[in-house]
């Protein structure tokens, strides 16, 4: 089986590696990949948003399976072009895919359906998102409709920082076009959590949840990044609350989309908060988060490619999804300056050191000669897995220490608010 893995960060490499694991796979291309995903995988020189250009590269080519990971050509479109050509992608189409590419309608699709989520506004006229915010309780959350690489959320403590906030996206054009219509919603409190699942369309089957650290200084100060570390799994999340979510959120969010001719197949991502009144849908995304892919699938025991199949196939009920009762953490490893300016081009040292204690799954490299060179924000994700959270974040963070280049910048606290809500 030839199979083809569009995009080109750790999210990617994760699971090529994985796919890889499968003995029918005998070839894997990555469109555009990386420079880790090099060493294994034929690295395609197409953007992984040229629906166009990769749909026919294809089929020149004649692979049998597309995995579609980024956001962008989902919503694109890029499954719906696969298909026409007869080639079964991982991924939802464009009809579904719109969870994600608009805060809007995901808003208006809970409140339709009565799943949990924050009370909000939407907007598409400045004025009107000003005069709310004037009588508006702080703080507040502002959000761009659109995909903004996971930056368009905005957590506001004031009036005046909402007030720009709204101003930077709608007058700016901050996240261009993303921002031309907002959000404004309550400031939700409590546990956060990150859940994947695969599903059919029918059946829904979640992967470990996760807690992700959106930002780039320790104790969570700092910018809003793509995500600087992530553990596996959630403390905050016990089996009652899994099944209370899977009745609650996950099952009816499904339903609902089949409901709207808008039938989901491929990796739901759901983004919890555990408040007081209960757990509450803070967003959606249509694909594998990124970094939560690089926890929860080496912790996957089952088969990747296999399951994948069958989101396609619609035998997903029929499929094993088994996961390792033990603990990953993913150590960000990022230039210095992101999530705003920096530099690149920098040559990486200790890359196999590092990964003779951990897997270290690149983000933002290159080859270079016979170099490995940073070409990105987040650069690479050292994950480790352990019997126990602590002895995995331990030796996330011995194997990072093993990696050196120019600049580099990393947060030294991952997974410490988890050992803090498991001990409450």
């Amino acid at each position: 089986m030839r199979v083809l893995i569009v995009g080109g960060g750790g999210r990617e490499h994760a699971i090529a590696v994985k796919i890889a694991e499968n003995p029918q796979v005998e070839k894997i291309y990555a469109a555009p990949g990386n420079g880790g995903m090099a060493q294994f995988c034929q690295c395609v020189p197409l953007k992984a948003t040229d629906v166009e250009g990769i749909t026919a590269w294809a089929k020149e080519n004649a692979i049998d399976f597309v995995v579609v990971a980024p956001d962008d050509p989902l919503c694109l479109g890029m499954v719906d072009a696969l298909r026409e050509v007869g080639i079964p992608a991982f991924g939802p189409d464009k009809a579904a895919a719109i969870i994600e590419g608009s805060k809007v309608f995901s808003k208006n699709l809970m409140k339709k359906y009565g799943i949990p989520t924050a009370a909000y506004e939407t907007f598409d006229r400045y004025e009107d998102a000003v005069n709310y915010l004037q009588t508006a309780q702080m703080p507040i959350v502002v959000k761009a409709d659109g995909l903004a690489l996971g930056k368009g959320v905005i957590i506001c403590q004031t009036r005046e920082e909402a007030l720009k906030a709204v101003d930077d996206m709608m007058n700016h054009a901050q996240f261009g076009a993303s921002g031309s219509h907002v959000v404004i919603e309550e400031f939700l409190t409590g546990p956060e959590v990150s859940v994947l699942a695969f599903t059919d369309g029918k059946c829904v089957k979640p992967m470990v949840s996760s807690m992700d650290h959106k930002r780039a200084l320790d104790n969570d100060e700092g910018l809003n990044t793509g995500g600087m570390g992530t553990i596996a799994p959630n403390p905050c999340y016990t089996p009652d609350m899994a099944q209370r979510c899977m009745e609650e959120i996950f099952l009816p969010t499904i339903r609902a989309m089949a409901q709207e001719g808008r039938t989901f197949r491929g990796c739901l991502y759901f983004g919890l908060m555990l408040t007081p009144r209960g757990p509450k849908v803070i967003e959606y995304n249509c694909r594998f988060g990124d970094p939560e892919t690089q926890v929860v699938l080496p912790l996957l025991r089952s088969d990747l490619m296999t399951i994948m199949q069958a989101t396609v196939n619609g035998t997903l009920a029929e499929t094993d999804v088994v996961f390792a009762q033990e603990s990953a953490c993913c150590v960000v490893l990022a230039s210095g300056g992101y999530p705003v300016k920096y530099l690149s081009g920098y040559p990486i040292s200790g890359l196999k050191e590092a990964a003779e204690e951990a897997q270290v799954f690149h983000a933002g490299t290159k080859c270079q000669g016979d170099d490995i060179v940073t070409a990105g924000g987040r650069v690479l994700g050292v994950t480790a897995t352990a019997e126990t959270l602590p002895a995995a974040i331990e030796k996330a963070y011995a194997a990072a220490r093993k990696i050196t280049f120019t600049d580099m910048h990393l947060r030294s606290d991952i997974g410490q608010r988890a050992l803090k809500e498991a001990k409450q």
